[in-house]
């Protein structure tokens, strides 16, 4: 007899009948995906017969309840600490998601060497044998008797393995890898992924409190086999970002139940594995290029650090009759914004020109500070004339040109006067309250054309 089939939605979690090509719930497109409904049996006993042994917790009023503050801990990696809130909570879920081969597991298994010191950690992997996970350790420099590791792909073999071995903290690489044998879908399907992750959910929340790391991978849609389909059911959600070319990654958090979510955590891929960057605005900026034109510093925030950016801007002359936009690491809505501005307001005539904006580093500028810079930045490639290179630009852009100020404005300044720079371009309402930054010169600009008369040095 054939089996049933349902629909489910990756981004909201809806179950359809049919399939369309827009979900009914949350409006979004493509991204209902098809899985096999679940035998009665299975149904009745919540998806897998260990459920049913696994002790039943009855309700109490919420005024027994203790409000005792989370138990942290320190991962003994300060980035990822500063990501997770001030370090990871004691029986949380946390899923690490990312594309294949941008590090997961290196910094899952190199958090080890630390955790090891106070905790018992379990690591189950599903994608590599016992053998390669003790060379990658041994390269690594993890060695420690706390260390247990698995190499399973059965969910049930790995909470057995749980009971055993008794662990504080269990890592599992990779959720796609882990099947339970009552549903008859492959692994890595939508219902083997949300079955396994709830197993793991429950066993973080039962009564020995285990803190459990799940890693995600990523594919291009972010669907079925991505950490989507999981994002509502963890207690917290890292993405580990970077292109596989460079040695640079960030992670972000997309979701915190215990901290905030602005946070971002810099590191470089070695040889050794995973080093912090302590320092993100020393690596953003090296390399940057003197005498350039196209090119100006911002300072933005990420959490509740202030980072350095570049923003390099090249604008040509079309060669077609449509002229070009394209924005990397910038909203192309905002750039586009910007350019009408510069043109109405700042008298560039840039709309018959190819516009091109990135953001080096593979940062992410969502916010209005950097609207300055990108305007001088833009404006310095169409008049061909550099920004000093000891030039900062700070400010929101108006559509009638003006400039307005933004959040942590004075924190900002002392970013960029502790790394050396001689100048700064800011509202010029609020260049008068800022106080004074010896060694900082502080330039008041009421508008993008009193901003890019600063900021760009006369022809020689």
């Amino acid at each position: 007899m054939k089996q049933k089939t349902m629909f489910y939605c990756t981004e909201c979690g809806n179950e359809t009948l049919k399939w369309a090509g827009k979900c009914p719930a949350c409006g979004a497109w493509n991204t209902i995906v098809e899985q096999p409904e679940l035998p009665k049996a299975v149904q009745k006993s919540g998806g897998r017969a260990v459920r049913s042994a696994m002790p039943v917790r009855k309700a109490c009023p919420v005024t027994d309840l203790k409000a005792d503050e989370e138990i942290r801990f320190p991962t003994g990696m300060g980035e990822l600490d500063r990501v997770l809130g001030g370090g990871a909570v004691k029986g949380s879920l946390v899923l690490v998601g990312g594309a294949p081969g941008i590090g997961k597991s290196t910094l899952m298994l190199q958090i080890c060497s630390k955790l090891c010191e106070f905790s018992k950690v379990l690591y189950v992997s599903g994608e590599e044998s016992e053998h390669q996970l003790k060379l990658r350790a041994k390269r690594l420099r993890v060695e420690s008797s706390s260390l247990y590791v698995i190499s399973e792909t059965s969910l049930g073999d790995v909470l057995e393995s749980v009971a055993a071995e008794q662990p504080d903290i269990l890592i599992v690489d990779s959720i796609q890898t882990l099947y339970n044998d009552a549903l008859d879908s492959p692994a890595g399907s939508v219902s083997q992924v949300k079955d396994c992750t709830m197993a793991l959910m429950q066993l973080a929340k039962g009564q020995g409190g285990i803190t459990v790391f799940v890693i995600g991978h990523v594919n291009k849609e972010g669907s079925i086999a991505g950490p989507k389909v999981l994002e509502h059911m963890v207690d917290c959600v890292l993405y580990f970002e970077g292109d596989q070319h460079t040695s640079y990654r960030i992670l972000r958090a997309a979701k915190n139940r215990f901290g905030a979510t602005n946070e971002i955590g810099v590191f470089e891929m070695r040889d050794a594995g995973l080093e912090e960057v302590e320092n993100p605005s020393e690596m953003l900026l090296s390399g940057r290029p003197d005498d350039a034109p196209g090119t100006c510093v911002t300072c933005v925030m990420e959490g509740v650090r202030p980072v350095l950016a570049e923003i390099q801007a090249l604008v040509v002359t079309s060669a077609g009759g449509n002229p070009r936009r394209t924005s990397n690491g910038f909203d192309y809505n905002r750039a586009a914004m910007l350019l009408a501005v510069l043109e109405k307001r700042g008298g560039l005539k840039v709309s018959a020109c190819d516009a091109y904006i990135n953001i080096i580093g593979g940062l992410w500028l969502d916010e209005p500070a950097a609207d300055l810079a990108a305007v001088v930045a833009l404006a310095s490639s169409y008049l061909d004339r550099p920004v000093p290179s000891d030039l900062v630009a700070v400010g929101e852009v108006g559509l009638t040109g003006e400039l307005r100020t933004v959040n942590h404005l004075a924190q900002r300044i002392s970013e960029v006067q502790r790394l050396g720079f001689k100048k700064c371009v800011v509202p010029a309402h609020r260049a008068g309250n800022l106080g004074d930054f010896p060694g900082l010169e502080l330039i008041p600009a009421r508008n993008i054309g009193e901003a890019i008369r600063a900021a760009l040095r006369p022809s020689e």
